[in-house]
């Protein structure tokens, strides 16, 4: 697996989670809810912490990535399904981002090999 392949696979996980946050706040299963958010920040903060900082872009990722926290926090105080929604829809873009420039990444790469 290459890096952006292993990264899109965070991603996955971290919307997953997101998405179950979703549903168990819907349901009122707030002790899944909690958990659900709870891991999506750790997640969250592993690719902080994975950020290569050499490059201006993390700069905003990081900052991105501190907003997403900060944004989650206040979700599980408030359990605001709209502010969750929003939250997820973001991540979700974010990821569909990445999948892109890996796909990108790897044309460029074959091409270069032929």
């Amino acid at each position: 697996m290459t890096q952006g392949e292993l990264l899109l696979l965070v991603y996955d996980e971290l919307v997953k989670r997101l998405k179950l946050a979703e549903i168990e706040l819907g349901r009122q299963q707030y002790d899944t809810f909690a958990e659900a958010v709870h891991r999506s920040v750790a997640i969250i903060h592993y690719l902080s912490d994975t950020l290569d900082r050499q490059y201006p872009i993390s700069r905003n990722l990081y900052r991105l990535y501190e907003y997403f926290c900060y944004e989650l926090n206040r979700v599980e105080i408030g359990r605001n399904q709209k502010e969750l929604t929003r939250v997820t829809k973001m991540v979700s873009e974010l990821r569909d981002s990445f999948r892109q420039a890996e796909k990108n990444s790897t044309a460029q790469r074959m091409e270069a090999s032929l």
